[in-house]
């Protein structure tokens, strides 16, 4: 007897329909194809396990198991469930009247129990694209799932409780999921903590209202790391789409917290520098969303720049302009969302004094340059703002004056970003930092001094032409945040101080 049963493997942060066939016959093996790895080969032990720990028998025939399409490689576990109740149902242990409606992920413990699947929102979105009328997973799962409306979610415990569902003998409510909606999180660390630095928050402003990318440079304790911390308090609160593009990414690498449902902070993420360029982009042989794509609509920040190897550093260039990795096999290819914020900070010397105004830096010229270099200058063209640390005076740290909070720069912040988004409407454009050449040409137009200000600085910091471009779309925040239309000579003037790595002092000329 042929039973059909639906599961869905994940591809990308999307998820694909699958077929399990199941075929009983005479003889006395068990055959899984369609591409299985070893994790689906071992699947037949545990369904053998669980079945007969639920009460009921495993066939003692052939049974084949075909997973379709078969040309796509299936990974994992989650398929024991579909695969149980199909041999149950082939085998006639089990009437079920509704598989062809539902579609059933799990991976099944040795007692018939159910462990958590990675992609449960995926995997619910695609049930609801594809008509299935509900989706049958294991209960950790269910409220991420049951975000998606338009199909029914239901959360098991056990293979037993899934067959006694599907035979209409026990009703199981959906979960109660709250409605999704944009909210702005409570940060536990705040600008109004930081004494000082004006300029530095400045930045910070500026690169958070246009998304443009950020490297802090300055010696030890200055409050980079400080101050890249509590970047994401200035953000704007994600948007619903955003929030659940968030989510899925989470979902599919499985680091999304058991029985949680919507991601409602901006991500922030900040690997060591010991990683590696697969942990840092996605990979491996199974591909998985790296760093870059869990750090999606968030924070990418990178402590200590120069520490990083530089084959993992080079591997950033391709998604900082595309804003997205593709992950290519010999038989298919991944891509993962990464359109995050690049934030870097770094020592200007390997001492860290170099250009410090009280203390005296011991490295020679030559070993200032080699520091340097270990950052390419095609990476730092991509970076729109290079911006000096210096140490806090003892009257700044000291001063009981009140700093601006988080929630007054946000404000600002969210008013340029409005302005952007009205901007851009009907595009595929969300900020200033993603501006192509022809939304420059149409939204940066300078004046003739302005013009006059940029050649002088293009000619004696010798910058490139995507420096200019960089140059442009800062100054375009600036005028934003001003909420002024033209872009006048001061606010050039500004977006120039910003490319500090770009001129002769650091030996970067």
């Amino acid at each position: 007897m042929l039973v059909k049963t639906y599961g869905s493997a994940l591809v990308g942060i999307d998820a694909m329909t699958i077929t399990i066939e199941v075929s009983i016959s005479s003889g006395t093996q068990y055959f899984v194809v369609g591409l299985p790895d070893n994790a689906v080969k071992e699947s037949m032990f545990r369904v053998a396990s669980a079945i007969q720990s639920s009460g009921f028998k495993m066939p003692r025939q052939r049974i084949l198991v075909n997973l379709a399409p078969a040309d796509r490689k299936k990974e994992g576990s989650a398929y024991d469930l579909a695969i149980a109740i199909g041999i149950l149902a082939a085998s006639g242990q089990v009437e079920l009247p509704t598989l062809e409606n539902s579609m059933l992920m799990g991976e099944l413990s040795l007692d018939g129990s159910l462990a958590p699947v990675r992609g449960a929102l995926s995997i619910a979105i695609h049930a609801r694209d594809s008509g299935f009328e509900q989706v049958l997973l294991p209960r950790e799962n269910s409220p991420e799932a049951g975000l998606v409306t338009s199909v029914r979610v239901i959360g098991i415990d056990s293979l037993n409780m899934a067959i006694s569902y599907l035979k209409g003998n026990q009703l199981i409510s959906p979960p109660v999921t709250n409605a999704v909606r944009e909210t702005v999180p409570v940060y536990p660390l705040d600008f109004g903590e930081v004494k000082g630095q004006a300029q530095m928050k400045r930045a910070m402003e500026i690169a958070a209202a246009g998304g443009h990318n950020l490297v802090l440079i300055g010696p030890p304790g200055a409050g980079k790391t400080m101050l890249a911390k509590r970047l994401p308090s200035i953000l704007p609160p994600l948007s619903v789409e955003e929030a659940l593009e968030s989510t899925k990414i989470y979902s599919v690498a499985g680091k999304l917290p058991q029985m949680s449902t919507l991601i409602t902070e901006r991500p922030f993420r900040a690997p060591h520098h010991t990683i590696s360029d697969v942990a840092l982009v996605g990979g491996g042989a199974n591909p998985q969303p790296g760093e870059i794509s869990l750090a999606h609509h968030g924070v990418l920040f990178l402590d200590e720049l120069p520490e990083f190897k530089r084959s993992v550093l080079e591997v950033l260039r391709q998604p900082l302009e595309e804003r997205r990795v593709c992950i290519s096999r010999a038989r298919f290819s991944v891509y993962y969302p990464a359109n995050f914020m690049l934030v870097a900070s770094m020592n200007p010397c390997p001492c860290g004094f170099f250009n410090h105004p009280e203390k005296t830096c011991l490295c020679s010229p030559k070993q200032v340059q080699k520091y340097l270099s270990k950052v390419s200058g095609p990476l730092l063209d991509r970076i729109d703002l290079h911006v000096e640390v210096t140490p806090v005076k003892f009257e700044d740290l000291s001063s009981l004056k009140e700093e601006e909070s988080s929630e007054l720069i946000r404000r600002r912040v969210y008013r340029a970003r409005e302005l952007q988004r009205h901007r851009y409407t009907q595009t595929e454009i969300f900020n200033n930092a993603q501006m192509t050449s022809s939304f420059l040409r149409n939204y940066c137009r300078i004046s003739r001094d302005g013009q006059q200000l940029l050649r002088i600085a293009m000619e004696r910091l010798s910058l490139s032409a995507r420096a200019y471009d960089r140059i442009l779309k800062v100054a375009r925040t600036i005028a934003d945040l001003a909420e002024e239309k033209e872009i006048n000579t001061a606010h050039v003037a500004e977006a120039i101080q910003y490319r500090s790595l770009d001129r002769n002092q650091w030996g970067c000329g």
